[in-house]
């Protein structure tokens, strides 16, 4: 016996589909008393001679066509054949979150730092969005293609955002030295930014982060000299924190007679240097004047040279350490 009814729904198991139509392909033939069953993360546009009618929300409802089982077949079978000219379908919009959406900078962004210049910066993160308006949503964005999945609309999403990101870079960002206490008011402003343009096509941003900007490879390396620079203007500070880890680690070295030996000798070495060392931390904290140091030999890049290489003979800085060092003093002459 031919089924007289219907019984129209959707299941989505991948979780990606925003968008169905049902029937997905054939003939759009919806029969008049068709049951209509929307679930709660759903919403359902019915679609009747080419023209959207209603938007269904969640619940059991029962379709009004004009393809009456048996009897319109009858009557149109002359005219038209066996398809029937009344034509109806039901699109089933997801209304649940999609999230975890990814944007990036397929081309780096041209930021103006104050030390630096001009620089390209690249970024990245997640956004999340959800369908508000079905109907908005449906002619805009989906048309009349059977599915539509989340990743058919990241790439238009994606050129909104970076639009909106290239203003939103030059208008908060003021230096790449602090680049990570500016995510979270990029992010906020981001949102606030392609609100409007999501909500021209039926969507809403619920949120959006920014999880990296990152320079270039060259400008890491001079940002990383720069720090180099900074440990370098406080040598005194740094050979000090050594000798003193380097002391307590030979008084812990117990493993033999040569290694007793070794970390008395080391320990010994660091001792006498220790004293001049401390009388400069003691003077520098009192403000002492009376033995005024001068100020070509604290920096000249010869004397710290000397320094690094004594502190390595006595292994209180590892090679790697003095290489990295001996290079930035080197640069200085």
């Amino acid at each position: 016996m031919p089924q007289l009814m219907e019984v129209l729904e959707f299941l989505d198991d991948s979780g990606s589909v925003m968008v169905a139509r049902v029937p997905e392909a054939g003939e759009c033939e919806i029969k008049w008393g068709a049951q209509l069953t929307v679930r709660e993360s759903q919403e359902a546009v019915f679609f009747r001679d080419g023209q959207s009618m209603m938007v269904f929300e969640p619940g059991r409802h029962v379709l009004q066509t004009q393809n009456i089982p048996v009897l319109t077949k009858l009557v149109t079978w002359f005219g038209y054949g066996p398809t029937s000219p009344f034509r109806s379908e039901v699109y089933f919009v997801s209304t649940k979150l999609f999230r975890n959406l990814k944007w990036g900078t397929k081309e780096p962004i041209i930021f103006r730092d104050p030390e630096l210049q001009m620089i390209r910066l690249r970024s990245f993160g997640t956004y999340s969005i959800r369908v508000v308006d079905s109907s908005l949503f449906v002619n805009r964005m989906v048309g009349t293609q059977g599915v539509f999945l989340d990743s058919d609309i990241q790439d238009y999403l994606r050129s909104i955002i970076l639009t909106r990101l290239i203003n939103l870079f030059a208008d908060n960002i003021k230096s790449i030295f602090d680049l990570p206490k500016y995510y979270n008011s990029l992010g906020a402003a981001a949102k606030a930014a392609c609100a409007l343009d999501f909500q021209t096509c039926g969507l809403e941003l619920v949120d959006f982060f920014v999880n990296a900007i990152s320079p270039p490879e060259e400008v890491q390396r001079i940002i990383d000299e720069k720090t180099s620079m900074h440990v370098l203007d406080n040598l005194g500070a740094y050979m000090q924190f050594k000798a003193a880890k380097s002391i307590e680690e030979a008084a812990k070295n117990t493993s033999g007679a040569a290694g007793a030996g070794m970390g008395l000798g080391a320990g010994v070495g660091l001792g006498m240097m220790l004293p001049g060392m401390i009388q400069d931390a003691i003077q520098h904290r009192e403000g002492n004047t009376s033995t005024p140091a001068d100020p070509a030999v604290n920096d000249d890049p010869y004397a710290k040279l000397e320094k690094l290489k004594k502190l390595l003979d006595l292994g209180a800085i590892s090679q790697d350490e003095y290489a990295a060092k001996k290079t930035a003093l080197l640069a200085q002459l």
